[in-house]
């Protein structure tokens, strides 16, 4: 496979983000979960953070509301809603995307906000510390998978930056 240069990927980069616009942008301005699933994704807020958008991209700010909006309850983040489904009916909250959040809102500069999320999502760890995929709000227990590398390791990002904006 040959390289690509830096100019080709970012153009690249640009026409992938043109086409996603135009197919998976929502009334609101919120990315969708895709062309054909309506509803927002609270993955959907990583990307900001990696650099693919910056923090004040109106498509940036609209899904951070859109995923505050639909996807919370009582401080936890859920991936997505199922359908017409309560949140919390079809599976728990995701911690991953609590510290997604928490990602998020420090990549807004909100650095309170940042440690609020990250706080919530830390605390629903079991006794021995460790934090599962899923969380049920209603039951407060671990849900999913046990232990969960995923969430361990967007706990100890989001930690390292959040010691870094304090």
């Amino acid at each position: 496979m040959p390289q690509r240069t830096g100019a080709e990927v970012a153009t690249l980069a640009d026409t992938i983000l043109a086409a996603t616009s135009r197919r998976c942008v929502d009334t609101r301005g919120a990315w969708r979960r895709g062309p054909d699933l309506p509803g927002v994704d609270a993955a959907l807020l990583l990307p900001p953070v990696r650099g693919a958008l910056p923090a004040d991209d109106p498509r940036t700010l609209a899904t951070l509301a859109a995923v505050r909006s639909d996807l919370t309850d009582d401080g936890y983040v859920y991936r997505f809603a199922h359908g017409d489904e309560p949140l919390g009916r079809a599976e728990g909250a995701f911690l991953l995307c609590g510290f997604i959040m928490s990602l998020a809102a420090w990549h807004q500069g909100d650095t309170a906000d940042a440690f609020r999320w990250f706080e919530r999502s830390r605390a629903a760890c079991g006794p021995a510390g460790l934090l599962a995929e899923e969380y049920d709000v209603r039951q407060r227990q671990l849900r999913g998978n046990l232990p969960q590398a995923f969430v361990h390791a967007a706990l100890l990002e989001t930690a390292q930056r959040l010691s870094v904006a304090a």
